[in-house]
């Protein structure tokens, strides 16, 4: 007989979109920002428009046109061209770099922390984002999310969906693949980290793009785990492992 145990240890998470709420993060601190300087301005719009610009300034990278370039500094390059745009080019740099820093401060969903956290108690967990380090570390400390570890694209010097920004998180946490699980809410990530040997979850997000949001409201494929939130997560992956725990050896 043959018993088949899952042998995850880690579990690796996507973080914009997938635990935190970047859209309604950026739309917050810009209607405050209008507030404060009697601006008039489409701050969802804007939001999207930044978030546009996110993957083509990384493929730039990936694709070797350009030297390894942390997000901080993409992100800073895209915002000078979306605020030139939107007639906001005589902010004092004060800022604009205060501004570029909101992806420092963006807030998670509301069930993220105590997803994380119960999931902690079993397995490492650990962001694998395309965030630089200071990014990923500003954000936990504000909101409180509970990593072992900051793993991700400037860690490994790859871009997801690049291989090695999955494989080098593997390799630092001295695991197989196989006993990584990728979390995210993002069909393209898990296809990505599935072909790496990864493990899979697919979690719902279907507002982080707003209400009309098209894309990534069902899993594309048989992903390992589907759920709608971290909580159910928690309670899925940790169920799984007391039934493994449960199982009598073969004989």
């Amino acid at each position: 007989m043959i018993v088949v145990r899952t042998d995850v240890r880690a579990l690796l998470f996507d973080v914009f979109g997938t635990c935190v709420d970047w859209r309604g993060s950026i739309i917050r601190e810009g209607e405050h920002l209008s507030r404060t300087r009697a601006l008039d301005v489409d701050w969802a719009a804007f939001a999207d428009a930044w978030r546009a610009m996110y993957q083509p300034s990384m493929e730039l990278v990936r694709s070797g046109s350009r030297p390894w370039t942390i997000l901080d500094v993409l992100h800073r390059e895209s915002l000078d061209e979306l605020l030139t745009q939107y007639g906001l080019e005589n902010f004092e740099e004060s800022c604009v770099d205060h501004l570029n820093r909101v992806w420092h401060r963006l807030d998670p969903w509301p069930d993220t922390v105590a997803g994380l956290c119960a999931l902690k108690e079993r397995y490492v967990i650990a962001p694998l984002s395309n965030g630089n380090v200071a990014l990923l570390v500003n954000m936990a400390k504000r909101s409180g999310l509970p990593w072992d570890v900051i793993l991700g694209a400037e860690v490994a010097r790859h871009y997801k969906p690049q291989p090695e920004a999955y494989l080098a998180a593997a390799r630092l946490l001295a695991l197989e693949p196989g006993q990584c699980m990728m979390v995210a809410a993002h069909n393209s990530d898990l296809f990505a980290a599935r072909e790496c040997g990864f493990k899979t979850a697919f979690v719902r997000r279907p507002t982080e793009h707003g209400s009309g949001q098209t894309i990534d409201l069902r899993a594309e494929s048989d992903w390992d785990v589907v759920v709608s939130g971290f909580t159910e997560l928690a309670e899925e992956m940790n169920g799984r492992q007391d039934s493994d725990q449960n199982r009598p050896e073969p004989e």
